[in-house]
């Protein structure tokens, strides 16, 4: 019996593909694009809308930036994940880290498996200019094996950070992002086990008091069986947390495994589906869920198969850019699994906050990029996760 042609093409075509190597369940990621310096800068580029811009270096040196916040006066404060606060005061990097903030673990190289952030998200109290108050997330060691993520406060008396105490801490490694709501509540993301449990914290999205205490009007607040600081539950991991400037609504990205990254919008109590449901694929190859969708669970608004390893997020409300008013911009720490290839992206939204298109930018640099904000000055500001980061700046091009 003659074998049919199909089947030995089939085959053939199966054993022509290459055999790739793996660690730890996870593909061993390419070099041939990886560990590119940041070219000299500033570089113009033009854009999809039709606006030149410029990117120019604020700063350089800084071991893989985290997060930024603006102070009242336009310096900023810098989060590293090796466990500094800096300032950039005036367009210049202070030499010294900033005094008065705790201790904190971190471990193997940014981007790797098994990666652990020492400082992460970065925020200022609503009422700022009124208390000083300043929020940081970090990696907390309690001891030689126990490091978990802990949320403090302190006040900022112009040249030092003073009175800095933990106001929550966890039982949750990974990484973190905090965000104020328009109430005056903050919002607090952590990775971790369990996303479906609402008796941990792990896979969750926290609202808490601006003192680290549980909002009466929680959604699970009085429930049995369920931890009270929960505000959403279902996700992997969360990088982004932005509130829409309009409606006030929080909104989130996370990410998927091997494709599936998302944007959602948080509503109380809500499930997010992790691991139930993704429309990403699980590291080896196939689908994550044999059937992708997010059936009884929310759907998120913005996806991206394959990942682009989604990381920060800001809404520009600026008139220096004015071809992007509106728009949202998130970072990505690499497309496709592929280092070398982390860029900013631009999505733009509908009146009905319906997406319309996107659009890659940044591509050249070839840098990680870990977060983007707006700054004071209408113009938007880009962190670099690399051992030699910088905070880029995108203005109009002259």
């Amino acid at each position: 019996m003659k074998t049919p042609l199909a089947i030995l093409f089939v085959a053939a075509i199966a054993s022509a593909q290459q055999k790739v190597p793996f660690q730890n369940n996870i593909p061993v990621a390419p070099e041939g694009l990886a560990h590119r310096p940041l070219p000299k800068l500033p570089m113009e580029f033009d854009t999809g809308e039709g606006q030149r811009i410029r990117v120019v270096a604020v700063a350089r040196g800084l071991e893989s930036p985290f997060s930024a916040a603006f102070l009242p006066d336009g310096s900023m404060l810098v989060t590293t994940r090796t466990g500094q606060l800096r300032i950039i005061r005036k367009g210049v990097l202070d030499p010294k880290p900033v005094a008065g903030t705790p201790a904190s673990y971190w471990a193997v190289e940014s981007g790797l498996p098994g990666a652990v952030h020492g400082y992460m998200d970065i925020a200022l109290h609503p009422q700022f200019a009124q208390n000083g108050f300043v929020y940081l997330t970090y990696t907390k060691p309690l001891d030689e094996k126990r490091r978990f993520v802990a949320l403090a406060r302190g006040k900022w008396d112009g040249n030092a950070i003073t009175g800095m105490k933990d106001i929550f801490v966890t039982d949750i490694a990974g990484a973190s992002r905090i965000a104020f709501g328009r109430d005056g509540k903050l919002f607090m993301s952590l990775t971790g086990n369990d996303p479906q449990d609402p008796n941990t914290l792990g896979g969750k999205v926290l609202r808490l008091n601006d003192d680290g205490s549980v909002p009466t009007d929680n959604p699970l607040v009085g429930q049995s069986g369920k931890r009270p600081e929960v505000y959403t539950l279902g996700h992997r991991g969360t990088l982004g947390l932005a509130m829409h400037p309009g409606t006030g609504e929080m909104w989130q990205n996370e990410n998927g495994p091997n494709g599936g990254d998302e944007i959602n919008i948080l509503k109380p109590g809500r499930n997010y589906g992790w691991p139930i449901v993704s429309y990403g694929r699980d590291y080896p190859g196939p689908w994550h869920n044999e059937v992708p969708g997010h059936a009884g669970f929310e759907a998120p608004v913005v996806l991206w198969i394959p990942a682009i390893a989604v990381s920060g997020m800001a809404f520009y409300t600026g008139d220096k850019l004015p071809k992007w008013k509106g728009d949202v911009f998130v970072g990505s720490l690499r497309t496709g699994e592929i280092p070398g290839t982390g860029h900013l992206e631009r999505i733009l939204f509908n009146e009905r906050m319906q997406e319309l298109r996107r659009e890659s930018l940044l591509t050249e640099l070839r840098q990680r990029i870990r977060d983007v904000r707006q700054g004071p000055d209408g113009l938007l500001y880009v962190l670099t996760d690399e051992k030699d980061g910088a905070v880029l700046r995108i203005e109009p091009a002259p």
